[in-house]
């Protein structure tokens, strides 16, 4: 018995205080392959809209024919059980076409960022053994990838058209993205290496059926971002990733099966979009209305025009919706709920957006290596402003000592976050060693972020185990810091780190962007913190940025700032 199977079994959690109603934590979901939430759709909503894409509609039934002629079309490619095959997209009819032929052909599927450089595409072709890349005839796109062909990084390349995503294809293809924006592929000096996409949907009969062990087979490897070192691949299983949609389907009851629209704003490359946007959308038959690339007045006219009861965000979507300066003059009254996630989402903007919009803002949690949810705050019920909410069902967490994972903290004191639950990746891709750090003794993934559990179950991420600043000998977390600047009217997005210091060893820096329109002085923000922080978590340094630096998924990204801030002390040092 596992020790998330103890507690399930002998312990009546603190959450159970404030779970909803109408969900149950004690309850078990059954296994199967990742496609048949897909499946289930065509079956049952056939004539449904499936996706919106720049005005073009397709149906459940027309995607459920085209992920089957391309899953056979895969498997005369060579794509077999565990075949990895990746898919360097944007948001397109196209990435939902191929993520599920690869799963029906057999193969796993690889995600993989399109903002890539090359270095970073061949680390992960190689480290992944990606045999084929399923791509769009983009110079954007498809340059690099020509480049990896002549370099032998890359075996195979499936290209499809940009232009048959588009109604009215020449003309909005012009319009949009020019002429000029796309690849002359027959060109290409790799041509051999090359399938367009009409091969591979070229009826030469069904596919071969292959046998899927969802709780032990790999259904997506998906690279962590290399945050707290070398992206690694985490091992995702059918099971995992279709049961974490069942998880977030029981969290949402009250969502009607076939008549929900869902914004598709972020990257489906991305693990948090991938599961709440594009398998969640499926799972619920439900219109899913795609953006290729997040464009904030496209994005509003979209939502004002389409009418989308869900939309999945990240902080800073929610933020440039808040600024936005025409925002009375859009619609946002057909929002049910927003779900928030990839980064902490500040209070005040939660406040705010509620406020604004009418609309409740919901804040989850997760990881790449959870698929990703593990927590989530209520959608009708109690919510702790801040919070990242209480366990997902048949999902454990565990607060444990910094210092000693094995053994957990006392009530209300912080520890990190150990989670159990069948959404818990296999472990990470050729990475043994990696694997056994990143679990605990009883089996629980460790987080690396650090939280505390109130009196009623709701879980509080106070920092990162390796974002924490030392100062002086005390802890000092970025994340406490970061939410009493944001309470300050002028701020409209701010990062903190931590830098060297001769004094406390370390100690904290901000970088703020002001709201435009606003003006404020690194005085007025101290005397605003000074109110609130000790001395010991007020910044050494204030500074003042046009833009601050961010991830594809629109997470602010201090990685940029840590080099930055190296390379200006290494270079004082050597004058």
């Amino acid at each position: 018995m596992t020790a998330s199977e103890v507690h399930q079994n002998d312990l009546n959690p603190r959450w159970l205080r404030s779970y909803p109603e109408n969900v149950e934590w004690r309850q078990t979901f059954t296994p199967a392959p990742l496609y048949s939430l897909l499946d289930q759709a065509v079956s049952r909503f056939g004539t449904n809209t499936a996706t919106n894409f720049l005005g073009r509609t397709i149906t459940y039934a027309e995607l459920g024919k085209l992920v089957e002629r391309a899953a056979a079309g895969l498997q005369r490619l060579g794509v077999k059980k565990g075949t990895k095959v990746g898919l360097f997209l944007p948001n397109s009819p196209t990435f939902i076409v191929y993520y599920f032929a690869t799963l029906k052909a057999g193969g796993v599927v690889v995600n993989f960022n399109p903002l890539y450089t090359i270095p970073e595409l061949k680390y992960q072709i190689e480290d992944s053994e990606t045999e084929i890349m399923v791509t769009l005839d983009l110079k954007l796109l498809f340059d690099k990838i020509e480049t990896l062909l002549a370099e032998n990084a890359l075996k195979r390349v499936v290209v499809a058209p940009f232009a048959s995503l588009l109604p009215g294809a020449k003309s909005v293809l012009f319009r949009l993205f020019k002429s000029k924006e796309l690849a002359n592929v027959s060109a290409s000096s790799s041509g051999d290496k090359i399938t367009l996409e009409g091969q591979v949907l070229a009826d030469h009969g069904p596919r071969t059926p292959v046998p899927i062990d969802a709780e032990n087979d790999v259904a997506v490897l998906q690279y962590t971002g290399g945050t707290t070192g070398t992206p690694k691949g985490a091992m995702l299983t059918h099971a995992n990733a279709y049961i974490n949609v069942l998880q977030v389907l029981a969290w949402a009851p009250d969502l009607v099966e076939g008549e929900e629209k869902v914004m598709g704003v972020l990257p489906f490359f991305h693990v948090f979009a991938m599961t709440v946007v594009m398998n969640f959308g499926v799972a619920k038959a439900a219109e899913i209305i795609i953006m290729p690339r997040f464009v904030l007045n496209d994005a509003m006219k979209l939502i004002n025009k389409t009418l989308p009861t869900i939309m999945p965000g990240v902080p800073t979507l929610f933020n440039a919706i808040l600024n936005h300066p025409d925002l009375k003059t859009f619609d946002l009254s057909s929002l049910k709920f927003c779900l928030s996630g990839g980064a902490a989402l500040p209070v005040e903007v939660k406040q705010r957006f509620e406020a604004l919009t009418g609309c409740k803002v919901v804040e989850g949690y997760g990881l790449s290596e959870t698929s990703p949810v593990a927590t989530c705050n209520p959608v009708d019920g109690p919510v702790r402003a801040g919070s990242i909410g209480i366990p997902l069902p048949a999902t454990f967490l565990s607060l444990r000592d910094l210092d000693d994972p094995d053994k957990e903290v006392a009530q209300g004191e912080k520890g990190e976050i150990c989670i159990s639950g069948p959404q818990v990746m296999k472990g990470y891709w050729k990475r043994p060693d990696a694997t056994a750090a990143a679990f605990t003794r009883d089996g629980f993934f460790r987080t690396g972020d650090v939280a505390r559990m109130d009196e009623s179950g709701f879980f509080s991420i106070e920092d990162r185990v390796k974002d924490l600043i030392i100062c002086s000998g005390y802890n000092v977390y970025p994340r406490q810091i970061e939410e009493r600047i944001y309470e300050h009217p002028a701020v409209d997005e701010v990062t903190v780190i931590g830098i060297e210091d001769e004094y406390r060893g370390e100690a904290p820096k901000a970088f703020i962007k002001v709201k435009d329109g606003a003006k404020v002085t690194a005085d007025e923000i101290m005397a605003h913190l000074e109110k609130t922080l000790s001395k010991i978590e007020l910044p050494a340094e204030i500074e003042f940025r046009d833009s601050l630096p961010k991830t594809m998924i629109g997470k602010l990204s201090k990685k940029e700032l840590k080099d930055e801030e190296s390379q200006r002390r290494a270079a004082r040092k050597g004058h």
